[in-house]
């Protein structure tokens, strides 16, 4: 049975995609590590060297915890302000073919053994094309719908490629 709806992406679905997509990758596992570690040895070394020291590392710290995701809301609000198509309402159809977007006259089909893998968050599903591309989905506008969705995906992908709540 497909499944239709209709998603308008906000500047803040397109950050909550891109916080999930750098936080569960290497860059910000590792900008979290490195900023927490900074601190770790601010804290240490408080009152063993210079203030001035201290300081910098309080600062390379919190530098690291909060560049990326400032740059990512920043990065997030261009990306929904300089496409046409994240402008417009995005109208999908799921069916045992695979996805179908549509936006005005443009559409895109992607057939389900060429999904690189489904996932939801808290906020998302995600219905990737590759490794980092994908669409997004809020799961506040597919509402009910996301049940549908689920049976879908978990019918027509292998399992390694789904991981649904």
């Amino acid at each position: 049975m497909p499944v239709e709806f209709d998603i308008k992406i906000t500047d803040k679905d397109m950050y909550r995609f891109n916080m999930h997509h750098a936080y569960t990758g290497f860059q910000g596992i590792f900008a979290m590590v490195i900023g927490l570690a900074v601190l770790a040895v601010a804290a240490a070394t408080a009152g063993k060297v210079d203030s001035f020291y201290s300081l910098l590392y309080v600062l390379f710290g919190i530098v690291f915890l909060i560049y990326m995701p400032v740059s990512l809301w920043m990065r997030s609000k261009r990306q929904i302000l300089v496409s046409p198509v994240l402008k417009e309402t995005l109208h999908y159809a799921l069916d045992e073919d695979g996805v179908h977007v549509s936006v005005q006259e443009q559409t895109a089909d992607l057939e389900w053994g060429m999904i690189y893998k489904v996932i939801s968050t808290k906020s998302n599903l995600l219905i990737y094309s590759n490794r980092i591309h994908a669409y997004v989905i809020p799961r506040a506008q597919l509402g009910e719908r996301y049940h549908a969705v689920k049976e879908l995906a978990e019918r027509r992908l292998e399992p390694y490629r789904v991981r649904l709540k």
